[in-house]
Protein backbone atom coordinates (compact mmCIF):
# COMPACT_ATOMS: atom_id res chain seq x y z
CA UNK A 1 0.00 0.00 0.00
CA UNK A 2 3.16 2.20 0.23
CA UNK A 3 3.03 3.16 -3.33
CA UNK A 4 -0.65 3.80 -3.48
CA UNK A 5 0.09 7.36 -2.46
CA UNK A 6 2.74 8.13 -4.96
CA UNK A 7 0.11 6.52 -7.73
CA UNK A 8 -2.39 9.22 -6.61
CA UNK A 9 -0.54 12.37 -6.94
CA UNK A 10 1.03 10.98 -10.09
CA UNK A 11 -2.57 10.73 -11.25
CA UNK A 12 -2.94 14.44 -9.83
CA UNK A 13 -0.40 15.74 -11.26
CA UNK A 14 -1.24 14.10 -14.88
CA UNK A 15 -4.93 15.39 -14.87
CA UNK A 16 -3.26 19.06 -13.78
CA UNK A 17 -1.00 19.24 -16.10
CA UNK A 18 -4.34 18.34 -18.87
CA UNK A 19 -6.59 20.41 -17.39
CA UNK A 20 -5.05 23.42 -15.27
CA UNK A 21 -6.34 24.44 -12.34
CA UNK A 22 -10.64 24.13 -12.24
CA UNK A 23 -10.81 27.56 -10.16
CA UNK A 24 -14.14 25.37 -7.94
CA UNK A 25 -16.28 26.21 -6.61
CA UNK A 26 -17.56 29.00 -8.92
CA UNK A 27 -19.50 31.33 -6.60
CA UNK A 28 -19.97 34.88 -5.48
CA UNK A 29 -20.52 33.98 -1.51
CA UNK A 30 -20.21 31.12 1.16
CA UNK A 31 -24.02 30.82 0.73
CA UNK A 32 -24.28 30.62 -2.91
CA UNK A 33 -21.68 28.11 -2.69
CA UNK A 34 -24.16 25.42 -0.89
CA UNK A 35 -27.06 26.65 -2.84
CA UNK A 36 -25.14 25.54 -6.09
CA UNK A 37 -24.30 22.35 -4.30
CA UNK A 38 -27.93 21.51 -3.01
CA UNK A 39 -29.29 22.52 -6.74
CA UNK A 40 -26.64 20.54 -8.48
CA UNK A 41 -27.83 17.10 -7.55
CA UNK A 42 -28.84 15.31 -10.54
CA UNK A 43 -28.58 18.44 -13.37
CA UNK A 44 -25.95 19.99 -15.42
CA UNK A 45 -23.91 23.19 -13.33
CA UNK A 46 -25.36 25.01 -16.26
CA UNK A 47 -29.17 24.26 -15.42
CA UNK A 48 -27.72 25.24 -11.74
CA UNK A 49 -26.06 29.07 -12.98
CA UNK A 50 -29.69 29.68 -14.22
CA UNK A 51 -31.50 28.50 -11.09
CA UNK A 52 -28.88 30.77 -9.22
CA UNK A 53 -29.23 33.69 -11.65
CA UNK A 54 -33.09 33.73 -11.03
CA UNK A 55 -32.52 33.87 -6.93
CA UNK A 56 -30.02 36.79 -8.35
CA UNK A 57 -32.75 38.70 -10.18
CA UNK A 58 -35.65 38.58 -7.15
CA UNK A 59 -33.31 39.29 -4.84
CA UNK A 60 -33.46 36.11 -2.48
CA UNK A 61 -29.86 35.00 -2.39
CA UNK A 62 -29.53 35.44 1.37
CA UNK A 63 -30.47 33.09 4.44
CA UNK A 64 -33.33 35.85 4.97
CA UNK A 65 -34.38 35.87 1.47
CA UNK A 66 -34.98 32.26 1.10
CA UNK A 67 -36.61 31.58 4.74
CA UNK A 68 -39.05 34.58 3.72
CA UNK A 69 -40.37 33.23 0.69
CA UNK A 70 -42.86 30.63 0.34
CA UNK A 71 -41.74 27.70 -0.86
CA UNK A 72 -44.66 27.16 -3.93
CA UNK A 73 -42.75 30.68 -4.49
CA UNK A 74 -39.37 29.37 -4.60
CA UNK A 75 -39.80 26.59 -6.48
CA UNK A 76 -40.44 27.98 -10.36
CA UNK A 77 -37.51 30.08 -9.77
CA UNK A 78 -35.59 26.81 -9.25
CA UNK A 79 -37.91 24.95 -12.53
CA UNK A 80 -33.86 24.95 -14.62
CA UNK A 81 -32.93 22.19 -12.06
CA UNK A 82 -35.53 19.66 -12.03
CA UNK A 83 -37.38 18.51 -8.88
CA UNK A 84 -37.42 22.04 -8.02
CA UNK A 85 -40.56 21.67 -5.52
CA UNK A 86 -37.79 19.49 -3.24
CA UNK A 87 -35.10 21.58 -4.09
CA UNK A 88 -36.89 24.61 -2.24
CA UNK A 89 -37.35 22.37 0.29
CA UNK A 90 -33.95 21.48 0.79
CA UNK A 91 -32.53 25.24 0.18
CA UNK A 92 -34.95 26.46 3.01
CA UNK A 93 -34.65 22.91 5.28
CA UNK A 94 -30.95 24.28 5.49
CA UNK A 95 -31.44 27.89 6.11
CA UNK A 96 -33.65 27.50 8.91
CA UNK A 97 -31.32 25.14 10.23
CA UNK A 98 -28.58 28.13 10.13
CA UNK A 99 -31.14 30.68 11.86
CA UNK A 100 -32.19 28.93 14.42
CA UNK A 101 -29.33 27.04 15.39
CA UNK A 102 -26.50 29.71 14.81
CA UNK A 103 -28.95 32.97 15.03
CA UNK A 104 -28.19 32.69 10.87
CA UNK A 105 -24.94 33.25 11.56
CA UNK A 106 -23.56 30.80 8.33
CA UNK A 107 -19.65 31.33 9.76
CA UNK A 108 -20.43 30.03 12.99
CA UNK A 109 -22.43 26.86 11.04
CA UNK A 110 -19.45 26.41 9.25
CA UNK A 111 -17.04 26.78 12.31
CA UNK A 112 -17.84 23.39 13.78
CA UNK A 113 -15.38 20.15 13.60
CA UNK A 114 -15.20 18.55 10.74
CA UNK A 115 -17.08 15.45 11.56
CA UNK A 116 -19.22 17.33 13.49
CA UNK A 117 -20.13 19.62 11.06
CA UNK A 118 -20.80 16.72 8.40
CA UNK A 119 -23.06 14.55 10.71
CA UNK A 120 -25.30 18.13 11.60
CA UNK A 121 -25.52 18.53 7.35
CA UNK A 122 -26.49 14.84 6.88
CA UNK A 123 -29.23 15.19 9.39
CA UNK A 124 -31.36 18.40 7.66
CA UNK A 125 -33.71 17.30 4.78
CA UNK A 126 -32.09 16.66 1.32
CA UNK A 127 -28.67 16.36 1.71
CA UNK A 128 -26.54 13.11 1.62
CA UNK A 129 -23.16 12.80 1.65
CA UNK A 130 -21.63 14.41 -1.62
CA UNK A 131 -23.58 17.16 -1.19
CA UNK A 132 -22.40 17.59 2.54
CA UNK A 133 -19.01 16.62 1.94
CA UNK A 134 -18.98 19.67 -0.81
CA UNK A 135 -20.37 21.31 1.62
CA UNK A 136 -17.65 20.55 4.10
CA UNK A 137 -14.58 21.50 1.63
CA UNK A 138 -15.61 23.96 -0.66
CA UNK A 139 -17.90 26.47 2.33
CA UNK A 140 -15.98 25.29 5.12
CA UNK A 141 -12.44 24.71 3.47
CA UNK A 142 -12.14 21.64 5.99
CA UNK A 143 -10.03 18.64 4.49
CA UNK A 144 -12.77 16.10 3.71
CA UNK A 145 -12.31 14.00 -0.26
CA UNK A 146 -15.79 14.54 -1.78
CA UNK A 147 -16.71 11.05 -3.99
CA UNK A 148 -19.36 11.13 -7.06
CA UNK A 149 -19.81 8.74 -9.50
CA UNK A 150 -17.14 9.79 -11.62
CA UNK A 151 -14.66 9.11 -9.00
CA UNK A 152 -16.23 5.45 -8.99
CA UNK A 153 -15.84 5.02 -12.94
CA UNK A 154 -12.55 6.38 -12.72
CA UNK A 155 -10.96 4.83 -10.19
CA UNK A 156 -12.40 1.63 -11.08
CA UNK A 157 -11.23 1.58 -15.04
CA UNK A 158 -7.66 2.80 -13.54
CA UNK A 159 -7.62 -0.57 -11.01
CA UNK A 160 -8.35 0.77 -7.92
CA UNK A 161 -11.86 0.05 -6.60
CA UNK A 162 -13.88 -2.80 -7.54
CA UNK A 163 -16.74 -2.57 -9.90
CA UNK A 164 -19.16 -1.83 -6.59
CA UNK A 165 -18.30 0.04 -3.63
CA UNK A 166 -19.49 2.33 -1.14
CA UNK A 167 -19.17 5.95 -0.65
CA UNK A 168 -17.43 5.66 2.56
CA UNK A 169 -14.91 2.95 1.62
CA UNK A 170 -14.15 5.23 -1.35
CA UNK A 171 -13.72 8.31 0.27
CA UNK A 172 -11.60 6.17 3.01
CA UNK A 173 -9.21 5.13 0.23
CA UNK A 174 -8.11 8.73 -0.76
CA UNK A 175 -8.04 10.17 2.89
CA UNK A 176 -5.99 7.48 3.97
CA UNK A 177 -3.64 7.83 0.91
CA UNK A 178 -3.68 11.52 0.66
CA UNK A 179 -2.59 14.36 2.86
CA UNK A 180 -5.26 16.04 4.83
CA UNK A 181 -4.85 19.13 2.37
CA UNK A 182 -7.89 20.96 1.37
CA UNK A 183 -6.58 22.99 -1.68
CA UNK A 184 -5.68 18.93 -2.89
CA UNK A 185 -8.71 17.84 -2.07
CA UNK A 186 -10.50 21.04 -4.29
CA UNK A 187 -8.52 20.63 -6.80
CA UNK A 188 -8.34 16.75 -7.26
CA UNK A 189 -11.81 16.33 -6.95
CA UNK A 190 -12.63 19.16 -9.46
CA UNK A 191 -10.15 17.56 -12.10
CA UNK A 192 -11.79 14.06 -11.16
CA UNK A 193 -15.06 15.29 -12.76
CA UNK A 194 -13.49 17.44 -15.06
CA UNK A 195 -12.16 13.96 -16.34
CA UNK A 196 -15.37 12.17 -16.05
CA UNK A 197 -17.38 14.70 -17.73
CA UNK A 198 -15.27 15.33 -20.81
CA UNK A 199 -13.27 12.45 -21.66
CA UNK A 200 -13.73 8.87 -19.26
CA UNK A 201 -17.43 9.59 -20.18
CA UNK A 202 -20.04 6.05 -19.97
CA UNK A 203 -18.38 5.92 -23.76
CA UNK A 204 -14.63 6.31 -23.08
CA UNK A 205 -12.66 8.71 -25.17
CA UNK A 206 -9.67 6.83 -24.51
CA UNK A 207 -7.07 8.14 -27.37
CA UNK A 208 -7.66 11.76 -25.57
CA UNK A 209 -7.21 10.77 -21.73
CA UNK A 210 -4.05 11.64 -19.73
CA UNK A 211 -4.28 8.87 -17.66
CA UNK A 212 -4.17 6.20 -21.03
CA UNK A 213 -1.03 5.23 -19.78
CA UNK A 214 -1.78 3.96 -16.78
CA UNK A 215 -4.85 3.30 -17.32
CA UNK A 216 -6.14 -0.93 -17.10
CA UNK A 217 -9.31 -0.41 -19.18
CA UNK A 218 -7.48 1.99 -21.70
CA UNK A 219 -4.68 -0.55 -22.14
CA UNK A 220 -7.49 -3.31 -23.02
CA UNK A 221 -9.66 -0.88 -25.25
CA UNK A 222 -9.16 -2.22 -29.60
CA UNK A 223 -7.40 0.21 -31.41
Amino acid sequence: MAVVRPALMEIYKQLYAHFGPRHWWPADSTLEMIVGAILTQNVTWRSVTLAIGNLKAAGLLSLEGLLAIREEDLSPLLRPTRYHIQKARKLQAFCRVVSVEHGGNLDAFLAQETMSLRRRLLEIYGIGPETADAIVLYAAAKPIFVIDAYTQRIFHRLGFFPEKIGYGEMQSFFMEHLPPDVPLYNEYHALIDALGHHICTTRPQCAACPLAGCCRAAQNTPD
